[in-house]
């Protein structure tokens, strides 16, 4: 596969002790000391009341992350093409319709199975955002960041459009959570565009290798094992290079340069650099 190229004009972030991409910004890159705490599960105005009320943990974290990206990046929802990736969906859901299906009478509600299907956030944003724009909805165990992301800078090298990506995965109660363990409530947006515009402050490029990454940790044990314990905070060491590029265009220090890798499917690797607009 060639290298594929994106500029990120938009981030959202919500995650333990992560409320925000900026008040974030300082803990990624090591000048503010990281403090777990609840993730701030609030919902924007984004969504009518009507489906606020039936959004389970997923929709929560799409739309709250989502929102901040697109005010970041000044760009409207509406006409944005998304992408979704999740490793488990909504794991309450799944928790409350095993329930149901283990009690008699067995009778699943409504707003229960229309929200056990995978691509529900999408159809959730869709309402929020007004948007008619496509969508896709992907899911790939551990490596489902690295599988969104991968899919939407293809969609930017292919259809020339704007893409956001939009990741999120959250716990699972007892007994599944013995099964598949998920450490906290996580959610990540890129607003990503195929050309540089005004409001662009970094550019990823992006090479599909065979091999094992080699991700390096993150240097807050505690950030570490959010990172390997909840598959869209493997996006971690991507927004750490992130905030650092973000912090010295700021500062106007250009040239730094970051390089990571992120684990795929099987025996293979993104290898990624990122540096400032």
């Amino acid at each position: 596969m060639s290298r594929l190229r994106a500029f990120v004009e938009g981030i959202g972030l919500r995650g333990p002790g992560l409320d925000g991409w900026e008040p974030s910004r300082p803990v990624l890159t090591g000048a503010a000391s990281y403090v777990p705490e609840p993730t701030n599960m609030a919902v924007t105005g984004m969504l009518p009341p009507n489906e606020r009320r039936r959004a389970g943990i997923p929709i929560k974290l799409a739309i709250a992350s989502g929102h901040e990206a697109f005010e970041h990046a000044q760009r409207s929802a509406a006409d944005t093409a998304t992408v979704f990736t999740s490793s488990s969906g909504d794991n309450e859901n799944v928790h409350a319709i095993c329930e149901t299906l283990v009690t008699a009478p067995r009778e699943v509600s409504p707003t229960r199975f229309h929200n056990s299907v995978h691509n529900a956030v999408a159809g959730y944003w869709g309402i929020a955002a007004q948007s008619h724009a496509p969508s896709t909805s992907l899911c790939g165990y551990d490596s489902s960041f690295a599988v969104g992301l991968l899919d939407a800078m293809a969609q930017l090298a292919t259809d020339g459009i704007p893409v956001a990506l939009l990741a999120y995965d959250h716990a699972y109660r007892e007994p599944l959570a013995s099964v598949r363990h998920v450490e906290g409530n996580f959610g990540i947006a890129l607003v990503l565009t195929p050309r540089r515009t005004e409001r662009c402050f970094a550019v990823l490029e992006l090479e599909f290798q065979s091999g094992a990454a080699h991700a390096a940790p993150m240097a807050d044990p505690a950030l570490e094992r959010l990172r390997l314990g909840n598959p869209a905070a493997r996006s971690l060491p991507l927004l750490e290079a992130l905030a650092g590029v973000d912090l010295a265009r700021a500062a106007r220090q250009p040239g730094l340069e970051s390089r990571l890798a992120l684990d795929y499917q099987g025996d293979c690797r993104l290898d990624m650099t990122v540096t400032p607009c």
